[in-house]
């Protein structure tokens, strides 16, 4: 690679060409004043030579002039020309260097994502080796803090040293020591509905209507929205080189819709996705705030960042029906034991959830159904007023392990988890009064491999007890028996699919997905006349959940199958990149009870369109 030219090299050549330009209009009068002295006066060289020659006259001296000065003309113009042709090369080199410190910036990006993702402490003195052609200081001059990156001088900008190996994100800034990087993305989004389900961005599975069910059986739905677009700030500071902070906030559109946000303003509101600060210290990592669960799949690690995050690549924001997720607040401790394998704990906010179709012995009258979250989707609905109310023990245990290996230059990442977590209420339905908890939970293994360049088959699955609200709240956590007391409903899910990276500019995926609920109810005697039934039984009213004659959003499973396509459209490390990512769903969801003659389950197809810029 050709050597860099510096800034005074370039104002040097700028001013000899402006000089040049000078000369060539000024050099005929002083042609002309040279000849004339020549041919009177003469200068010391003219009269030595007159003295050796004494044929020369002032004539013939003269008559010499014209041709000496085409003679200099000439030169200076053979002068003007390499000078022309070296700036030439002066911006070739230069653009060529540009390109190279690209080229140079992007394998640094990957370098830096390659040694946060394996937790190693960058060595600044060999990742901002001093440019060849800066000036040299003599080791004893050299202050304690020279290895550090520092601005440039704003006073003295033609001492500013270009640096070909600092990686500089486009539009991070420092504030004293932290570095401060915004990102995110802004996008509209098209979707399409074969049945109108009466949901936004996000699909709401377990209320997809029947073939009979009229009117939203007969009707498609279609809306356009830029709910998805977000905003993001990540900010870095090495406090030593054994420890790091890093400060992350996420934010996105899909609020409290104000009540007229459909109709003419689309005031869409800002919420809060993820607010976490990441403390490293040596193979120690303490994570506080808000972050997806430690129980949520990672695809590498047990980072909390969300690209080392397995959410799918979907644009629906309830992502495929049996995947296991959350965003809560919570506390997280991760031990980097090895280069390969990592163990971590989390103490996460808890949610006791039991939805709207469970029934409660008392029904909804009685006082069970204000000691759960209910599901509702708006916090501005009536019947969401317990939501916020309701009690829980104590916070959600979950440990997680992780082992990330490359087999033969493959990565294959592999974790298993654990959940526990408890459930109380307080019942009347004895005497005396009392109160009644259980614990539940369950285990999670999942699986990522890159079985080709760019190729990764990805496993997820989750099964346990208590556990509906963690497999995106399709199912209740538990139900409350006759007797006033709580039993979990058994449940499972997982995600089978691929991702391909085909190209730079061209990703496909795809992902089969599921989720299954067990029944679990019970018999409540009834005096009512004339007497009820329960599975067949006389006398007795079913209370909980899946039994038979429940109300047909008691789902027993759901399947989803998915196909999705990414183009790039434009990409620049400097300016971002645009994607048009198109999402094809078949959902399916069955419920453990149906009329007779009705149809065994309902179906939706769901396409989903986007139009995405990303921020650099």
């Amino acid at each position: 690679m050709p050597k860099p030219r510096g800034l005074k090299t370039k104002t040097a050549a700028i001013a000899f060409l402006v000089l040049l330009n000078f000369l060539t209009i000024t050099e005929p009068a002083r042609a002309g004043a040279t000849g004339r002295a020549v041919a009177g006066d003469g200068d010391d060289k003219t009269a030595a030579d007159s003295t050796k020659d004494g044929s020369k006259s002032a004539a013939t001296a003269a008559s010499g002039a014209p041709g000496a000065n085409a003679a200099l003309v000439n030169e200076l113009q053979q002068l003007k020309d390499t000078v022309q042709a070296q700036a030439q090369r002066l911006i070739e080199h230069t653009q060529e260097l540009e390109s190279e410190r690209t080229a140079l910036r992007e394998e640094l990006d990957r370098i830096a994502k390659l040694e946060t993702a394996l937790h190693v402490t960058p060595d600044i003195s060999k990742a901002n080796p001093a440019p060849a052609f800066a000036t040299a200081t003599p080791a004893a001059a050299e202050p304690p803090d020279a290895h550090l990156i520092r601005p440039p001088d704003a006073q003295a900008p033609e001492k500013r040293q270009v640096s070909i190996t600092q990686v500089e994100h486009p539009l991070s800034f420092k504030i004293g020591a932290a570095d401060f990087t915004p990102g995110g993305f802004a996008d509209v989004t098209g979707v399409f509905r074969s049945t109108n389900t009466g949901t936004g961005l996000g699909t709401n599975f377990n209320s997809i209507p029947f073939n009979n069910t009229v009117p939203q059986s007969q009707l498609t739905e279609f809306r356009v929205t830029s709910q998805a677009s977000r905003l993001s700030l990540k900010v870095d500071a090495n406090i030593s080189d054994s420890t790091s902070v890093t400060g992350y906030i996420e934010s996105d559109f899909n609020g409290y819709q104000p009540p007229n946000a459909e109709q003419s303003t689309n005031s869409d509101t800002f919420r809060l996705r993820l607010f976490y600060a990441d403390v490293t210290h040596h193979k120690w990592e303490f994570v506080g705030g808000q972050t997806w669960s430690l129980l949520t799949p990672n695809r590498y690690g047990l980072s909390a960042a969300p690209i080392d995050v397995f959410s799918t690549l979907r644009l629906d924001t309830n992502y495929v029906a049996g995947l296991v997720f959350a965003r809560q607040a919570g506390f997280r401790v991760i031990y980097h034991a090895t280069d390969s394998w990592t163990l971590g704990a989390s103490l996460e906010n808890p949610q006791q959830f039991v939805p709207s179709s469970v029934v409660f012995p008392g029904g909804t009258a009685g006082i069970f159904p204000g000691q759960f979250d209910n599901g509702s989707g708006s916090t501005s609905a009536t019947s969401s007023s317990s939501n916020a109310l309701t009690p829980n023990l104590h916070p959600d245990f979950i440990v997680k392990t992780a082992f990330d290996w490359k087999i033969r230059e493959r990565a294959l990442h592999l974790e298993a988890a654990g959940l526990v977590r408890s459930f109380k209420v307080y019942e009347n339905l004895s005497t005396p009064s009392s109160t009644n908890t259980i614990t539940g939970g369950g285990v999670s293994l999942n699986a990522n491999l890159e079985v080709f360049n760019g190729f990764h088959l990805i496993g997820d699955s989750f099964y346990g007890d208590g556990v509906g609200r963690y497999i995106g709240g399709l199912g209740p956590d538990v139900i409350v028996k006759p007797d006033g007391t709580l039993s979990g409903v058994h449940a499972g899910s997982g995600v089978a699919g691929f991702e391909w990276q085909l190209k730079p500019s061209f990703m496909v995926d795809g992902y089969y997905s599921g989720a299954y609920f067990q029944r679990n109810f019970g018999l409540l005697a009834s005096t009512a006349t004339p007497a009820p039934t329960c599975d067949g039984v006389s006398g007795f009213t079913c209370v909980g959940f899946g039994f038979p004659g429940s109300a047909n959003t008691n789902n027993r499973a759901y399947q989803e199958e998915t196909i999705g396509f990414i183009p790039t459209l434009w990409s620049n490390p400097n300016y971002g990149k645009l994607q048009l990512i198109n999402n094809y769903s078949y959902v399916e969801r069955s419920p453990w009870s149906v009329p007779s003659g009705a149809p065994k389950n309902a179906h939706v197809v769901l396409v989903y369109v986007g139009l995405r810029y990303f921020i650099p």
